[in-house]
């Protein structure tokens, strides 16, 4: 077993600190204290190997603390607290816990950071507001390899418990950065010589046409670094917002699918860049 904290396990489902933690599922709360849930076994596996020093508090049950072992012993080895906590508690904190759950300190990233490192890969969500589909993005982006993911515009919450629950540990695996300007984030994105490509049912350009066609120097080029503009799951992208891309890309429908949901089109559509990369 790893060696856990000498605080007393917490029982009383009424205590101050229950309902703190409780309370950063509200975005108000979550604000004020500059800090957010992450819950369930897979999501403080990847915060405790990932992003230690944002971690201020892991809060597990005495039956978790047997079955997830090594997350333990990840966070003893990166000087992370552990709390024991009765199932009722923790039940308390979040129904979503699986009996393990963290807080952590809210980092923000400065898409300056991300463009210093000369990225060739960027997932940009444009008013992307359901958490689910914010999440699943982030989580094929950094499956894909990708080297950030945008939200702008009026996005969900990337820490909406949520919003940090569909991304499946892939939050702590790459920059994710919230810049509400959308126009200014394209300009920046363009100026750091990325390719633009908003996707859209109605692009001129086939994204199977321009994955033939990579790396022989025709434009758009997808073996080029790319960044892709993802729109509102209801709406997709506005023509103001796809009129600030590079090139507009359809995905191409062989079926009687009328169309793919954000997710599913942004995971083909990123797939698409790295393969080009890759190549």
């Amino acid at each position: 077993m790893t060696e856990r904290s000498d605080t007393p396990e917490l029982t009383n489902t009424r205590a101050e600190r229950v309902a703190a933690v409780r309370a950063l599922s509200g975005r108000s709360a979550r604000s004020r204290a500059g800090v957010f849930l992450v819950e369930g076994p897979q999501g403080v596996r990847e915060a405790v190997r990932f992003a230690a020093p944002q971690v201020r508090e892991v809060f597990v049950t005495p039956a978790a603390a047997e079955r997830y072992d090594e997350v333990l012993a990840d966070a003893a080895a990166n000087a992370v607290r552990v709390r024991t906590a009765s199932p009722e508690v923790v039940a308390a904190m979040s129904a979503d816990a699986q009996g393990l759950l963290a807080v952590l300190r809210a980092a923000e990233t400065a898409l300056d950071d991300v463009l210093a490192t000369s990225p060739r890969l960027v997932a940009v969500c444009v008013n992307v507001r359901d958490p689910g589909n914010a999440g699943t993005v982030i989580r094929a982006a950094d499956a894909a390899g990708a080297d950030a993911v945008v939200l702008t515009g009026h996005s969900v919450d990337v820490h909406n418990p949520k919003t940090v629950r569909a991304t499946a540990g892939s939050l702590f695996h790459l920059p994710v950065v919230v810049d509400e300007d959308t126009a200014g984030v394209v300009a920046r994105l363009q100026r750091a010589r990325l390719t633009v490509l908003a996707a859209d049912g109605s692009g001129s350009h086939d994204l199977d046409d321009l994955l033939d066609d990579a790396g022989q120097g025709q434009r758009p080029d997808l073996a080029q670094p790319t960044a892709w503009m993802f729109g509102n799951e209801a709406w997709g992208l506005t023509p103001e917002d796809a009129a600030l891309a590079d090139a507009v890309v359809r995905v191409p429908l062989r079926g009687k699918a009328e169309s793919l949901n954000l997710a599913a089109a942004a995971t083909v559509c990123l797939y698409a860049s790295s393969r080009a990369h890759r190549s």
